[in-house]
């Protein structure tokens, strides 16, 4: 049996964890490396990339900063929390405002000193992210497009620091970058759709808030149908091996995404639509294992 202390202890790590969404972080951890090994250096051998302490540096300075930006986005997010995730934000709040705002710093100081074991760019870029996602945070989430556009990109950034290490410049890359970035601003929308009356008591001024529910919609028919670009390329015009199956079931799951989304009205049903497309995003992050299901074996 745990004694009190413990329990409290334990309660306290897992409402961290929930703030800074280690599950996330865990994800984008993977699909860092993953991107690496069979995207970004596919002619590297293995062992070089998997043990490159520059590459473990910078994805370990990625989830320290994306760590922070859960940290900082929860903080200014507390009130309309309360109305849009109450069970999530009960949790939350054993940790007080002052130990996550001490760890956000922390988290930050520890993130710019593992990039500047890669280089001064790195500790250049990082800094910038940091202050970009302390800004989305602070001023840019609640202005209706800008916010929507800015969470986007911030959430691609930390694939964009294992981009610019490796410099590879593959038109697919760039394709697959731009599935991934429609996906995720499709993500956003429907969040806002999702957290529309906590938005409105808090004076967020989104999309939804701003241009109404039926604009939404409309926004994410034409994301949706954008998407078919990229997906339409990497399907026959790049060599994705067996991720095929991934683009064909994404391309299935948005067309029942589009069915339920003009027939959605409540937050229930919206938070269904939002876990879909997160599904989505998930399954191509351990897609990436059928680009070449041999590139293990043939590369050690």
């Amino acid at each position: 049996m745990l004694s009190r202390k413990q329990k409290h202890i334990l309660l306290k790590f897992f409402s961290m964890f929930s703030v800074v969404r280690g599950y996330n972080i865990l994800i984008i951890v993977f699909a860092q490396y993953l991107t690496a090994i069979y995207i970004l250096a596919h002619d590297t051998p293995l062992r070089q990339v998997v043990f490159d302490v520059n590459l473990l540096m910078l994805v370990l300075a990625s989830a320290a900063t994306i760590a922070g930006g859960y940290i900082i986005n929860s903080f200014y997010d507390s009130e309309k929390d309360l109305i849009n995730r109450p069970i999530k934000s009960k949790l939350d709040r054993l940790v007080s405002q002052n130990t996550k705002l001490s760890f956000y710093f922390v988290l930050n100081f520890i993130a710019v000193i593992m990039a500047s074991y890669v280089s001064f760019k790195a500790v250049i870029f990082f800094s910038i992210y940091i202050f970009g996602i302390w800004f989305y945070s602070h001023k840019l989430k609640k202005m209706p497009f800008i916010g929507n556009l800015t969470s986007a990109i911030l959430t691609i950034t930390p694939f964009f620091a294992i981009f610019m290490y490796y410099k590879n410049f593959e038109h697919v890359i760039f394709v697959h970058a731009v599935f991934l970035f429609l996906m995720i601003a499709m993500r956003e929308l429907t969040k806002d759709l999702e957290n529309l009356k906590g938005d409105i008591a808090q004076n967020y001024i989104t999309i939804p808030v701003a241009y109404g529910e039926k604009t939404s919609k409309i926004m994410l028919t034409l994301l949706a149908a954008f998407t078919l670009v990229p997906t339409y390329l990497l399907l026959y015009r790049f060599e994705v091996g067996h991720m095929y199956l991934f683009f064909y079931l994404s391309s299935f799951l948005l067309i029942v995404f589009l069915l339920l989304l003009w027939l959605s009205k409540t937050k229930i049903q919206y938070l269904i639509l939002h876990n879909i497309l997160k599904f989505i995003i998930l399954a191509g992050v351990f897609s990436i294992l059928l680009i070449d299901v041999n590139v293990i074996l043939n590369r050690i």
